[in-house]
């Protein structure tokens, strides 16, 4: 308008009724494109993380960011998660009996998740949570679950990581079996059984299971039963040493469990 009429600026301010002060601002935000460039990585690679974990990484990363600006950019990003189907308010009656845990290894919750290979063919997931630490010591495919093999993997994993006080279950027919009550009472381990159509009593595994759909199950193709179990693996490792969990502080699992942030053990 200045040069186009000839006139100062200081007269088409009071034209158009704007501050001057607006026209000779200089915005003095300091350039977030390689904020933003990392915002996008972390989300491309991790697709279900909110603008909270996401967070968590930058500031595990060193970026001098706090969370309202994490939150405007993942934002403006269009990285919002959002769900498919409606959230169900339910209203669930918790046990009475049942205490929290205090301390690793005093109460896991374990169940099945059901999945499928690229050939269509069908396998089952054994996945196992300590409740206290949400700690997972294994997560373990096979084309089919016998109670023996339940045993098997219990007992393979308990020698490395110990045995559990209790251990949550429903009412699967591979959890009520002779097999696991004998192994269970030989080791002093105590089996708490859900109530029939009751999956709020084991809300524990119900979580742990749906993060491990979301972040590992439905990001990967498994060609083989082999490549499952690597892929499967990874990602409990992932999950114990270095995923951010925001009901334990936004700490690692492996951290409550080890006392000292050691590595898994070996599978």
């Amino acid at each position: 308008m200045c040069s186009e009429w000839d006139v100062s600026i200081r007269r088409a301010c009071g034209v158009l009724e704007v501050d001057r002060s607006t026209y000779h601002y200089k915005s003095r935000r300091r350039d977030q494109a390689g904020l933003e460039a990392r915002v996008k990585e972390i989300c491309a690679t991790r697709v279900r993380y909110g603008y909270r974990r996401v967070h968590v990484l930058l500031q595990r990363e060193g970026w001098t960011v706090n969370i309202k600006k994490t939150r405007r950019i993942y934002n403006e990003l269009g990285l919002q998660l959002r769900n498919k189907t409606p959230r169900r308010r339910v209203k669930a009656k918790l046990r009475d009996d049942r205490k929290e845990a205090t301390v690793p290894n005093e109460t896991w919750a374990m169940d099945f998740v059901h999945d499928q290979l690229a050939t269509g063919r069908k396998i089952r997931v054994l996945t196992v949570v300590d409740t206290f630490s949400r700690y997972s010591p294994v997560v373990d495919p096979r084309f089919s679950y016998r109670a023996e093999d339940v045993v098997a993997a219990l007992e393979n994993v308990c020698a490395k990581v110990g045995y559990p006080r209790t251990i949550r279950v429903d009412q699967g027919s591979e959890f009520v079996s002779r097999d696991l009550d004998l192994w269970a009472y030989a080791k002093g381990v105590v089996l708490d059984f859900s109530r029939p159509g009751k999956p709020t009593d084991n809300a524990f595994i119900e979580a742990f299971n749906g993060r491990f759909r979301a972040e590992c199950l439905n990001v990967h193709w498994f060609m083989t039963l082999d490549d499952a179990r690597t892929k499967m693996e990874e990602w409990r490792k992932y999950y114990n040493e270095e995923r951010p969990h925001g009901a334990i502080g936004n700490k690692c699992p492996i951290i409550l469990q080890n006392h000292g942030g050691a590595a898994s053990p070996p599978p």
